[in-house]
Formats: structure tokens, C-alpha cells, sequence
């Protein structure tokens, strides 16, 4: 089999790419380690920029999302017994976000790549990419227990911090840079309206909490924890009290339908790009969920990887194609940034000094007392410019 662009990786990433080919007659391959069914039921992500929101609808994919998704103008901050809202509306120029699930954009995806007859191979582990120096890369899989041959132009390796994609990249030009945190997420879904209408971050010396949304009828909620926390250790009463304590406002309880720890850790590799290998979305990047930028820093590679191949097979050009990890990667650094912000301004380390939590507070009182300091903060949050192609 051949195709320009094969694609590893059937997650938001992926499946997008993919579709915005096909809308300029650009033709690909997905394969995909997993189930179709299982790629849909992946909890991840909630909060989409307005880049991401504007990109999925110029699309042609915003149709669901605006019938069933929550638009927010801000977030709210639960801080020193009191809760203190940031308007993105007002700080950023009217933009705003959207609750809207990652699972659901996935669906929406695979419905539309149904529409489109994209091949995606699933249930296929790929095995080895090959000669991504030359002119026609070569991707080996086995599926059904039978070995199989993809060639190709090009290779996007959008398949995850755990996929082949960036163990494929050149040991002697990759370098990878990562930070763990001394915490981690103990989330749940609940089936529980959110009882409030914006996402609540929490700062308390017992630890970080997060309230947000999937729907007007299914709450997010997270607890910072140990590294070494287990699920077993909280039932589901304890989880709903530490709850109330940390956010500062009764919980609507409801049916716990799914319950998770998230380790925290922050990690780019660079470059993202060798000879005719591709990387996007978390195969080059992981963000803690802090400030709910992996979902949108993936899409935002997106949007600069589609307009490098749009580039090549429409006007001939390798310009973008060649300039890709470089500009990629200055927005990649920028978002890094703000995750890292985010996530040492609201949770709490033991480890710190008195003098370094004195620090974290002045943080917190600059944050919500400075003009300056919120809008900084909403434009970060809505989310940076991302190129969106015309006429997609």
C-alpha cells in the first residue's frame, strides 16, 4: 500500500490531520495501535481554546461542539477561603473557551473520516519506520498476526509520549527535556450536574483541587495527591469531603463512573522533525494537565504541520515543511511555560521552605490584584494565535 501521508496515531491529533488533507485532496493512511472503540473512550482533555474551537469549526467538525458544548468567559480561582473570578471575556478581547470533551471530538472525527473513506488501519502495532531520510519512508506493522509494508512521502507521527514516532528520530540530533512534579491527580468523573458554571481551580495547603465539566449533566473533578497514592486509598465519600474542603463550596454529588491518578510531568523533545518524519501532538510534548493545554498544543501543531504538506503538494513549496519544528517548537516552550506557571502557582509542595510558600502566596495576591497580571493570564489561557488555514 502507498500513500503522502501516513499517519500513526488515531487520537485528536491524527484523525484531524488526517481530515484536513482530505479536504485539500491530499491523501493519507491512519494506523492505529488500539480499537476504534477504544481510541473514542479515552478520558482526556475538556477545555478547548478559542484556536482550537475556531480550527475545528473552519473545518467543518464545530456542528456538535457548538450544539452540545459549554462556552466559559472565564475561570474562577478558589483561593484563601474565598473564590476570585478571572474574566477571559473582559482581559482578552471578547474570546473565550469551551467545555467540550476529548472523547467527543474524536467521535465526531471518526464519523466524519466514515463520510470521507480515510483507511485507518486499526488494531495494527507498527513495528519499525524506515528511511525517513529518503523520498518514500517505509512503515512496518503487524496486524492479525500478519507483517505489512505502508510507504509513503511522508510520516506523521502523531501516536503519543509512549509510541514509536519519536523513537524513530536520530539518537544522535534528539534531545529530550523533562520535569517530573512530586504530585499527582486523583480525578473522577461523576454522573453530578457541576454546581458551578466555570471551571474552579483551587489553592489550599491540604493541596490542589480542579471542578470543571464534561456536560450540564457529568462533573471532571480532580485532588492533588502523593506520587504514590493509590485509588484504593479514597473512597468515594472521602474523595467528595476532601473535595468541599479544598474548593471551598459543596459539591453536587453524584454516581462515581470512572476514577484515576495522573502522574504530573512536563517534557519536549527536540527537534520535532528529521528528513520525512513528523512529530505532533504528545510524541513531542507532554504538559501537566494544569491550565488544560495538551488537547489544544496538539492541535495547534496541527494547524502548522497541515499547512506544511498543504504547502508541498498544492504549491511545491518545502519552505514550511522545513521551517516546522523550529516554529512549532517556539510555541511549544511558550505553552510549557504557562503549564509549569500554573501548576507551581496552585499546588502544594511539602517540600518548600517557609519562604518559597511566601513566595507561592505573592504569586497568588500579584495574580488576582494586577490588571496586568489577569490579562496575561487570560490571553495564556484562551490560548496563543494558531495559524488556521482559509477556506479549509
Amino acid at each position: 500500500m502507498r500513500t503522502k501521508v501516513a499517519i500513526i496515531g488515531a487520537g485528536p491529533a491524527g484523525l484531524l490531520l488526517s481530515h484536513i488533507l482530505h479536504l485539500r485532496g491530499i491523501s493519507s493512511v491512519i494506523i492505529e495501535a488500539r480499537s476504534q472503540s477504544y481510541c473514542e473512550a479515552r478520558i482526556r482533555a475538556g477545555i478547548l481554546e478559542q484556536g482550537t474551537v475556531d480550527m475545528l469549526r473552519a473545518a467543518g467538525l464545530g456542528a456538535r461542539m457548538d450544539r452540545e458544548g459549554l462556552p466559559h468567559h472565564g475561570i474562577d480561582i478558589a483561593f484563601d477561603g474565598g473564590i476570585h473570578p478571572i474574566s477571559i471575556e473582559k482581559y482578552d478581547s471578547g474570546r473565550q473557551v469551551m467545555a467540550y470533551g476529548q472523547t467527543e471530538i474524536v467521535k465526531d472525527l471518526f464519523r466524519q473520516h466514515v463520510d470521507n473513506g480515510t483507511v485507518i488501519i486499526t488494531d495494527a502495532e507498527v513495528t519499525e519506520i524506515r528511511e525517513i531520510d529518503s523520498a518514500s519512508p517505509q512503515i512496518l506493522y503487524r496486524r492479525e498476526g500478519k507483517d505489512h509494508t505502508l510507504n509513503c512521502d511522508f510520516v506523521a507521527g502523531c501516536d503519543g509520549f509512549r509510541g514509536v514516532s519519536r523513537k524513530a528520530m536520530p539518537t544522535s540530533i534528539r534531545n529530550d527535556f523533562d520535569l517530573i512534579y512530586p504530585y499527582s491527580w486523583l480525578g473522577i468523573l461523576a454522573k453530578a450536574p457541576p454546581m458551578n458554571k466555570v471551571v474552579i481551580y483551587a489553592q489550599h495547603p491540604r493541596g490542589f483541587a480542579l471542578q470543571s465539566m464534561r456536560s450540564n449533566e457529568i462533573s471532571r473533578l480532580y485532588i492533588q495527591v502523593d506520587n504514590d497514592d493509590h485509588v484504593d486509598n479514597w473512597s468515594d465519600e472521602a474523595l467528595w469531603d476532601e473535595l468541599d474542603i479544598r474548593i471551598g463550596v459543596k459539591q453536587n454529588r453524584g454516581a462515581i463512573i470512572q476514577k484515576g491518578i495522573t502522574p504530573m510531568r512536563s517534557f519536549v523533545s527536540e527537534p520535532m522533525s528529521s528528513g520525512r518524519l513528523f512529530l505532533a501532538g504528545d510524541a513531542g510534548h507532554i504538559v501537566p494537565p494544569t491550565g488544560a493545554k495538551g488537547l489544544n498544543l496538539a492541535i495547534a501543531d496541527i494547524a502548522l504541520l497541515s499547512a506544511a504538506f498543504i504547502d508541498f503538494y498544492c504549491d511545491g513549496s518545502e519552505a514550511q515543511l522545513k521551517d516546522y519544528s523550529e516554529r512549532v517548537l517556539r510555541r511549544v516552550w511558550k505553552v510549557e511555560r504557562f503549564s509549569w506557571f500554573c501548576t507551581t502557582l496552585l499546588h502544594t509542595d511539602h517540600r518548600h521552605s517557609e519562604f518559597e510558600k511566601r513566595l507561592q502566596r505573592a504569586d497568588m495576591d500579584y495574580l488576582l490584584s494586577s490588571d496586568a497580571a489577569m490579562k496575561s493570564f487570560a490571553e495564556n489561557y484562551a490560548g496563543l494565535p494558531i495559524e488556521i488555514l482559509p477556506d479549509l
